[in-house]
């Protein structure tokens, strides 16, 4: 047990050199970005778990700049991809185009050959779109004609998609959204800050440009570590019911919830949880996971991954509601 606790204390030590950039991070975004503190938080623990990241919320409230700023500090190649109703899957990844002087065809790589990916108003393409861009998530390739390319790293798709318009939008089906390890809610700025972000945006002094502060390859170094964060069989243990919880809601005296879900979290639930988790360590500087930790991240790793049945929209229950009952039931280690 005593070289156990050395070994940790030796991790916690590297981690928290190792995790100094991240303060590096947050402040040079600070210098455009005024609150929403939240976001650009869980934008770096999907960087860090190397997840991809859905935000949702309603229009103007900079997530195009975040993203955009993360890209700047971290000195990678940063593609920004309108979805539009007419978007076809050629203008995301790419096509073949016949070159006359050669008389050959040659690739003309599409948008998604970048480290950041914004898919802005994702719901806004078709299926087919959307299972093009799934590719590239799920399995870091893209197939155009009969060649396959590797993307870069790291590659992170943060996509955003507006709550409040309907009208020629294409629901995500559940098994897409499912391959968003986070799914962020996003909400207005405080007052203070809303009169912070005007002052900002009427002052001709105030144009700030973001500085590289970090490297792509700082980053790939930096998810290694993520996974060497040290957690504990209790919280794995904690991970699982909260998992479970959400499946067999009986088995945690939750009987009342077992009409309210359609289906719970899958493994790729417990996967992203723990690895969410352990990035949420490193973002605050430590190398050990708390159950504090798997509380924070627990909403953005599972609010997607719990399906309500009509029963639970006719009463106006939540994913949220389900979430606040099982984490209130389930012990904490």
């Amino acid at each position: 047990m005593e070289n156990t606790s050395y070994d940790i204390r030796q991790l916690n030590e590297k981690i928290h050199q190792a995790s100094a950039f991240v303060d590096l991070l947050n402040l040079e975004l600070s210098k455009v970005i005024v609150g929403q503190r939240y976001m650009v938080e869980r934008l770096l623990i999907g960087l860090l778990a190397g997840g991809h990241v859905l935000l949702e919320g309603v229009p103007g409230l900079a997530k195009t700049l975040s993203i955009k700023s993360l890209s700047s500090a971290i000195n990678a190649k940063f593609s920004r991809i309108q979805f539009t109703p007419d978007l076809l899957p050629a203008d995301v990844i790419g096509t073949m185009l016949f070159n006359q002087q050669k008389n050959e065809f040659v690739v003309r790589r599409g948008p998604i050959f970048a480290n950041f990916i914004l898919a802005d108003e994702i719901n806004r393409a078709p299926a087919k779109v959307q299972s093009a861009l799934l590719e590239a998530m799920q399995e870091r390739q893209i197939t155009i004609g009969d060649t396959t390319f590797k993307l870069d790293d790291p590659f992170l798709v943060l996509a955003t998609q507006n709550p409040i318009e309907q009208e020629g939008t294409y629901m995500l089906p559940e098994a897409q959204v499912d391959r968003f390890m986070l799914k962020v809610t996003i909400g207005y700025p405080t007052k203070d800050e809303e009169r912070h972000i005007i002052r900002q945006n009427l002052n001709p002094q105030a144009a700030v440009s973001i500085n590289p502060v970090v490297q792509p390859s700082d980053i790939m170094e930096a998810r290694k570590l993520v996974r060497e964060v040290y957690m504990d069989e209790k919280i794995e243990r904690y991970i699982i019911d909260i998992v479970f919880a959400t499946r067999n809601p009986e088995d945690y005296k939750l009987q009342k919830l077992k009409p309210l879900i359609a289906y719970g979290g899958s493994p790729r639930a417990s996967i992203s949880l723990a690895l969410a988790a352990k990035a949420y360590a490193f973002t605050k500087r430590r190398g050990y996971v708390i159950p504090e930790d798997v509380r924070s991240i627990c909403f953005d790793v599972m609010r997607h991954r719990v399906g309500l049945t009509y029963e639970a929209e006719a009463e106006n229950v939540t994913s949220e509601n389900i979430l606040s009952e099982i984490l209130n039931a389930v012990e904490v280690p």
